[in-house]
């Protein structure tokens, strides 16, 4: 478990470019370079150098990030951003008694217990469909702690490969371990890191996926030679067709961390009825970031509200993502407003059509 203090090269290596400000969610709203990466670093150095100490203004700006990674990936020096934020609000958690309640909640005994109740509850009220050895793609799915404990994706996904040569496995998973880094409980995280793996490599399988995009984020970033794509991938190269008796003219809002979105358009090519627009900004964040939107409310709903906007003004009838995080974020921006578009997760489209034709 890395500490503050073993950052201290990773910190000393931003140039203090500014790049961050051009993509950072937060900046864009606030205009204060402490909300951004570099502003957050000096202050960091500060502390690492013994002129600062990690007080509660600090720990503020440390909560003033949507862990949204965008910072990261324009970094010229590619500066793990968000695990030094990790590490160094696990050393405000040592002294912080609201944090150590956070930890116990999400520890083994509170969260654990509560998702493998959750999932108790779900098997009592869902007949899940005997597997199918037999099929030739074998997918080791990540479900994610939404859909263990929801019906919706499990139905969904039944319908959609029921005619194709895909078996779908499952696992005892933990959670992937992100609201673990957002709140920096660095322990459950490598608790959960480690039980994942553990499963992930006692499992034969042809591809690891989830559907959830933070998911496979945490996923490829445990190392260890790990990857993980998107169900949704897979789904875009099977020969299927969604054939729609009623017209839908749909928009996408691409997740912060979902890395590649090449099999939108591809899956939407197969959707017969279905006519595609790109909002302005799609890959712009929504607002909606675990433990964000707690302590900011009031800035996750600008972000939320401005996402919403350019829902609303391409015309869509329906607005399609791939994380149930950014169905909250869309929802809550499009809260109350006439004639908005329904919000849906791209595979439950699918689902929803008349007619899946394998070709």
């Amino acid at each position: 478990m890395e500490r503050l203090q073993d950052f201290a090269d990773e910190i000393n290596k931003c140039s203090k470019c500014g790049l961050c400000q051009s993509v950072c969610p937060v900046y864009k709203i606030t205009g204060n370079d402490c909300a951004v990466s570099r502003g957050k670093f000096v202050m960091l150095d500060g502390v690492l150098k013994g002129d600062l100490k990690l007080n509660k203004n600090i720990e503020k700006y440390l909560d003033l990030c949507l862990n949204c990674g965008k910072c990261k990936n324009f970094c010229p020096s590619s500066i793990d951003v968000c695990k030094i934020f990790a590490a160094a609000k696990n050393e405000c958690a040592k002294k912080n008694i609201q944090s150590k309640f956070i930890f116990f909640l999400e520890s083994k005994f509170i969260f654990g217990n509560l998702l493998n109740i959750l999932k108790s509850l779900k098997k009592i009220f869902w007949c899940k469909q005997a597997g199918m050895p037999d099929k030739t793609l074998k997918l080791l799915y990540f479900k994610g702690c939404v859909n263990e404990i929801t019906t919706t994706t499990d139905s969904s996904l039944s319908k959609i490969l029921k005619n194709t040569d895909i078996q779908i496995i499952e696992k005892d998973f933990d959670c992937c371990g992100t609201p673990f880094l957002s709140s920096g409980n660095l322990k459950r995280y490598e608790q959960a890191r480690e039980h994942n793996l553990r499963q992930i490599k006692n499992t034969e399988y042809d591809y690891l996926v989830a559907d959830c995009a933070s998911c496979q984020d945490a996923l490829n970033n445990y190392g260890d030679d790990i990857y993980c794509t998107n169900i949704l991938e897979i789904i875009a190269e099977q020969k299927l067709k969604f054939v729609y008796k009623k017209p839908h003219k749909v928009t996408f809002h691409k997740p912060c961390h979902l890395q590649n979105d090449d099999f939108v358009k591809k899956l939407f090519e197969k959707c017969e009825n279905v006519e595609y627009v790109e909002m302005k900004d799609y890959d712009e964040c929504c607002g909606f970031a675990g433990e964000f939107v707690l302590n900011n409310f009031a800035m996750s709903r600008t972000i939320s509200n401005k996402k919403a906007d350019n829902a609303v003004n391409c015309g869509a009838d329906i607005v399609l993502t791939t994380c149930p995080a950014c169905i909250l974020g869309l929802k809550a921006g499009l809260l109350n407003r006439k004639s908005a578009p329904k919000v849906k997760s791209l595979i439950e489209f699918l689902a929803d059509a008349d007619e899946i034709i394998n070709c």
